[in-house]
């Protein structure tokens, strides 16, 4: 029960009543906000584990100031911001939250699609300022979204869910992937094709690949020039995998129609030319921001923690070889 265990920023009450329950000593981070790295080396010292979330740089300075700590249990599904190799070579164990965010996210995307095509957040802001005058056949005309072609990048848990949930708008669906979805093709019907074929077909492109070098940049000036002028990109992957300058250019010259973006190259920071667009729909990272998925993030990274601390292995390890060291 000697556990000392810190938490980077604070998380839904259930999860920290789980650590509560099990460790000595849990300390929280006060402050809503990020901390600098340099807290963060000072904070993760003598240890036995932390709860660190995304938005944290976890390196091998972090590892090495966190000496004796046996696990970084991560607030997400990512973990691009964990060196794993550095984890493991030291004989950290570093676990995610996979599962629980899939539907929430999902979910994000089709409000970013809707909003998109329908350019809700534009009109918004249009009737607010006191412009609407009455109802006009040419007012704030969008993209059809029923009967349309989806185009899925990356057709893992979170992509087969956006496709799936394209049933009730009859949409054809598209998938690139590098392993065939039988699932997918099954239940919607969707098709199997390369990333230039689905580009060029799909009036809306949702993206839901894991950021990893081969995926940074996946989709930049050549892509959006593949892209149909009356096309929108979603993204509620990660940042980086699209180029944000490109996008800009793209959205300002009218090479495509509209974007829907939870995420950003360099976070919180925005490319300013996506500021500046009424045919962009930014929002703050709220992939999986409902009370009901937060907080079984939350209860997920304790246990994970509490697990490991305890000699058990926890459920969801992204780096099992530690657990034979």
């Amino acid at each position: 029960m000697g556990f000392n265990v810190y938490v980077t920023r604070r998380i839904p009450e259930p999860g920290l009543d789980i650590l509560r329950k099990e460790c000595e000593v849990v300390e929280v981070n006060p402050d809503d906000r990020v901390l600098t790295q340099t807290e963060l080396l000072e904070q993760v010292k003598g240890r036995d584990g932390v709860l660190c979330l995304l938005t944290d740089k976890i390196d091998a300075e972090v590892f090495d100031a966190a000496k004796g700590a046996k696990i970084f249990a991560n607030y997400a599904v990512g973990y691009d911001n964990i060196d794993v190799p550095a984890a493991t070579e030291r004989g950290i164990a570093i676990t995610n939250t996979p599962g629980v965010l899939t539907d929430a996210t999902s979910d994000m995307a089709w409000a970013l699609l809707f909003s998109t095509a329908r350019r809700t957040a534009e009109s918004d802001k249009y009737t607010r300022a006191g412009k609407f005058e009455g109802w006009g056949p040419m007012l704030f005309l969008g993209g059809d979204i029923t009967e349309s072609t989806l185009g899925i990048v990356g057709a893992g848990r979170i992509g087969t869910a956006v496709a799936k949930k394209s049933v009730g708008f009859r949409m054809k669906v598209l998938y690139a992937d590098t392993r065939r979805n039988e699932e997918l093709e099954k239940e919607v019907g969707a098709k199997q094709v390369d990333l230039d074929t689905l580009l060029k077909e799909a009036d809306y492109v949702s993206i839901h690949v894991p950021l990893m070098p081969e995926t940074t940049h996946l989709i930049g000036k050549r892509e959006f020039k593949l892209m149909k002028k009356t096309a929108y990109l979603i993204n509620t992957s990660r940042g980086p995998v699209v180029d944000e300058k490109a996008l800009a250019e793209a959205l300002k010259g009218g090479e495509i129609a509209g974007a829907g973006l939870d995420v950003y190259e360099n976070e919180p920071e925005v490319e300013p030319g996506l500021m500046e667009l009424d045919n962009a729909v930014l929002a703050p990272h709220l992939g999986s921001a409902t009370i009901a998925t937060r907080t079984k993030m939350a209860t997920m990274a304790a246990s994970n923690l509490v697990a490991m601390l305890k000699g058990q292995s926890p459920p969801n390890i992204v780096n099992p070889e530690v657990l034979k060291k």
